[in-house]
């Protein structure tokens, strides 16, 4: 199969198995400033009674650390975690930000998404013939209220990381967080993991590799997973036709199971049900010849380290 929706619109029963307390740490639902197709609690129930471990709830302009404990108060037994991403909504490369979503219990930490350099650029100068995604148009509504939504920077013009991004890579480090690379271009993410890594972050996660803004190829993906990354595998972007469901599979294949992880970034309204995401996944990856083990290692184990901390 190539390009496109490609992918059915139920999960086999041995998908749904297999996947068992797996965590979705990408998903877009409601609240948010974008209509998403579900809410958070709805979602939580759901996630329950389809025997999944939980979900991160990531939003462009919030953070999301107290809905997290909100939700997870009143839906028991799924796991919702909080987040934070650097856009200009919060400060940009903001430590401040950083250090006051972890004391209220984030766990993931973007870089830029919407706002970062590379993104911005992108669309601006054309997004290749694609439909433009929801959080663009709201960008340009923004800018068209006269609001200033500067690009937020995270390297300087020679590449080096800036000051402010070593700062929040330093709170980031101290309270064990997760970092995922946003929407970064190819040269800031290894300026930013490189830097990473020598402030202490253990847990760095390379968002959507696969993605059009990033597009890293497999040697890329290879040196960044020796530096200790994770390489992050999202449902939405290969079911919409951004992402080439092949490509994704070779690059796997190139870095291995064990250094890949699945995430579904859902929750547009005219995408599958948050909750089939992982599940669709594994069954499109068990059709390209991945084993059982393969796909419940980047559906489950993976997914519950970053989650928790730990490999369980």
């Amino acid at each position: 199969m190539g390009r496109g929706r490609n992918v059915g619109a139920e999960p086999s029963g041995r998908a749904r198995e297999l996947v068992r307390g797996a965590y979705d740490n990408h998903v877009h639902v409601n609240p948010d400033v974008i209509g998403r197709r579900v809410d958070d609690l709805e979602l939580a129930r759901r996630f329950g009674e389809m025997g999944l471990g939980g979900f991160t709830l990531k939003s462009h302009y919030v953070p999301t650390a107290e809905r997290a404990s909100v939700v997870r108060s009143a839906v028991g037994g799924v796991n919702v975690i909080g987040a934070i991403a650097l856009n200009a909504a919060v400060g940009g490369m903001n430590a401040l930000a950083v250090e006051i979503a972890a004391r209220e219990g984030a766990r993931f930490v973007w870089m830029p998404t919407v706002d970062a350099v590379n993104e911005v650029r992108r669309i601006e100068e054309g997004s290749g013939g694609q439909k433009l995604p929801l959080w663009a148009k709201l960008q340009r509504e923004l800018k068209e209220k006269g609001l200033k939504v500067d690009p937020v920077p995270v390297v300087d013009e020679t590449g080096a990381v800036l000051p402010e991004t070593r700062e929040v890579l330093r709170v980031v480090a101290e309270h064990g967080m997760v970092l995922a690379t946003g929407h970064l271009s190819r040269d800031e993410i290894f300026a930013v993991v490189e830097a990473a890594r020598e402030e202490g972050v253990q847990s760095i996660v390379v968002t959507h590799p696969e993605f059009p803004s990033q597009n890293l190829p497999a040697e890329d993906q290879i040196r960044l997973v020796e530096q200790g990354a994770l390489m992050e595998r999202c449902f939405a972007p290969a079911y919409g036709g951004k992402v080439s469901w092949e490509v994704m599979f070779e690059n796997i294949r190139a870095v291995g199971a064990e250094n890949s992880f699945l995430s579904t970034d859902l929750g547009q309204p005219a995408n599958p049900p948050v909750e089939d995401g992982i599940a669709l996944m594994a069954d499109r990856l068990l059709e390209a010849g991945f084993s059982e083990e393969e796909v419940r290692i980047m559906a489950v184990e993976n997914t519950r380290r970053l989650a928790k901390g730990v490999l369980v």
